[in-house]
């Protein structure tokens, strides 16, 4: 019982984060779905239509790394963190995650971490034309040894 109490604050954002991504998708807020299953419910929901876009806009990086952060299952994290690496690069994820780390709070923390592991995807022609032969994408968007380094550092200084 103290577990399942500990983890409904997290499960409550991670339905907030995932209903704004589905918001933002044009997707439908799953109102008839029982609650203890609306997150779970959107994130399978907005997976497919995140991947097949070549572009997302702005606006959704945030509420992609809120989701990927709170989401409370290690094994379906990625299905925020490996759009918002396609579309907005490993570089810029990671700064993020990174910034969590830093400031954020124990939970926010401990989903950086899980995330973290999922920015490490690999990027694949099949998954976004800029990977392709002849694709264009700006390296630098992937470039993110420095940040692993301060990663790194911050871990450190946390377990000092």
């Amino acid at each position: 019982m103290a577990d399942e109490e500990h983890t409904k604050p997290a499960a409550r954002s991670f339905l907030s984060c995932a209903t704004e991504v589905a918001r933002l998708m044009g997707l439908g807020d799953a109102a008839d779905v029982p609650e203890a299953r609306r997150a779970r419910h959107l994130a399978h929901a907005v997976r497919k239509p995140l991947l097949e876009r070549v572009h997302l806009p702005e606006e959704l990086f945030a509420p992609l790394l809120n989701a990927a952060v709170y989401d409370p299952d290690p094994s379906f994290c990625r299905w925020f963190v490996e759009p918002a690496v396609y579309a907005f690069g490993r570089r810029r994820v990671m700064t993020a995650l990174l910034h969590y780390l830093r400031t954020g709070t124990n939970t926010e923390q401990g989903g950086a971490k899980r995330a973290w592991y999922c920015a490490h995807v690999p990027l694949r022609a099949d998954r976004s034309p800029a990977y392709a032969p002849g694709g264009s994408r700006d390296p630098a968007l992937d470039e993110s040894r420095d940040v692993m380094d301060q990663w790194q550092e911050v871990l450190q200084r946390s377990t000092m």
